[in-house]
């Protein structure tokens, strides 16, 4: 979508998960379609992982012609890649692309808009159920993806509050339809048992991929099984106006330096009852690496969404200004030639931004087994090949610490 512009304009780079499905990211580049009126500037896309381009390769595309790009993740919470994931690919082009700045905004998350819909989208339902709020008996189930966010999965809750208060619903309920509890099963049986007249199921998802079709289908067979309440589910928030006008939101909170965290119940902040081993920094930051890599050797369009074929081995480069100094370009290098020319040796070389050991670099992190080595010289390499990753021998007199 992007064309020429001053360097001191501004343009938007609409982040999308990414999917084999091509109608999943169609939905991204529609999103953006209509924002970019909304805006007044130019909004590309990209995506995380499965589909191109990535966030890396729409900024240096967007770098020569703008001065500010905004980065607005179309992801509905705070999660792991708005949390980690993203802010990676961000942090990295900035130590790229000195002169140009980059904003990061919030994902779409609670919003009235946003409750404003899910309350069409329960109408529009009743409908079709040829039931009223007002004279019957109407459960919803607001029924999101799940996450092992805390954080993400209370949001969910709010939401049903949210859609609950000063609506004349019997009751709304939180359910999930997978990774955490309680599950769509779980919630419908849980609902039945007060035998409302309708029970009505908004699937929280953006589009119509896999897990919406599940929400979809496990309605259908909950409706069959119980003839005496009416039951259907609803469409998901798709490309519909308030959702542009959130992500709109959005963008001027990132362009006025006005993005809301929410902090104090982030288990990569603050230390949370249960998830002791979740930690932020450096730590999160690989294991997102790794999570990409994971993803992008994924190769059957009909997988399940989150199944990972990972290499054995995830090495992190940094290549950050002091790294970069000391000659991080030509150990990333000859340790990707290294694990090219290797006979057995499953493992990917992948670079990354600060990891917070500046003047003990260049740096290098070996994952899963948590093995940093410092200061690592060109020469280094084939030991950390055929050793390390050929046979898992710890190269230890290179060693800096251990995650």
């Amino acid at each position: 979508m992007s064309q020429e512009h001053p360097l001191d304009s501004d343009a938007v780079l609409l982040v999308g998960h990414g999917s084999r499905r091509e109608k999943s990211n169609q939905q991204v580049r529609d999103l953006a379609a209509k924002l970019e009126p909304e805006l007044g500037v130019p909004v590309d896309v990209a995506y995380l992982e499965l589909a191109e381009p990535t966030i890396s390769e729409a900024i240096d595309t967007l770098a020569p012609a703008y001065g500010t790009v905004t980065v607005v993740p179309l992801s509905l919470f705070g999660a792991s890649h708005v949390k980690n994931d993203v802010p990676l690919a961000v942090q990295t082009a900035r130590a790229e692309h000195a002169d140009l700045t980059i904003n990061y905004g919030s994902h779409l998350g609670v919003h009235p808009s946003i409750v404003d819909l899910l309350d069409e989208r329960v109408r529009d339902v009743e409908a079709d159920l040829g039931v009223d709020r007002a004279d019957d008996d109407v459960t919803v189930v607001i029924c999101a993806r799940g996450s092992s966010d805390p954080d993400s999965n209370a949001d969910v809750h709010k939401l049903a509050r949210l859609l609950y208060e000063g609506r004349e619903f019997d009751r709304v309920e939180a359910s999930f339809i997978g990774v955490t509890t309680p599950l769509l099963d779980e919630t419908l049986h849980t609902v039945t048992k007060k035998r409302p007249d309708a029970v009505v199921v908004v699937p929280y998802m953006l589009g119509d991929g896999t897990l919406t079709q599940r929400i979809l289908d496990r309605t259908a067979e909950f409706d069959d099984e119980y003839p005496y309440v009416a039951a259907a589910a609803g469409d998901p928030l798709g490309t519909d106006d308030r959702v542009v006008d959130v992500l709109a939101d959005r963008f001027q909170e990132a362009r006025s330096d006005s993005v809301e965290m929410s902090c104090d119940t982030c288990k990569y902040k603050v230390e949370l009852t249960g998830y002791e081993e979740d930690q932020g920094g450096a730590r999160a930051m690989l294991r997102s690496m790794v999570h990409q890599a994971e993803h992008a050797d994924r190769e059957s369009v009909d997988d399940d969404p989150h199944v990972h074929d990972a290499p054995a081995k995830h090495v992190a480069v940094c290549t950050n200004q002091t790294c970069a100094a000391s000659g991080a370009a030509t150990v990333i290098e000859e340790l990707r030639q290294g694990v090219r020319d290797a006979e057995d040796c499953d493992a990917r070389v992948t670079r990354t931004s600060c990891l917070g050991q500046c003047g003990d670099g260049p740096m290098v992190a070996v994952y899963p087994d948590g093995i940093w080595y410092g200061g690592v010289t060109a020469d280094d390499t084939d030991r950390i090949v055929s050793s390390h990753l050929e046979r898992d021998r710890i190269v230890s007199d290179l060693v800096h610490q251990t995650l």
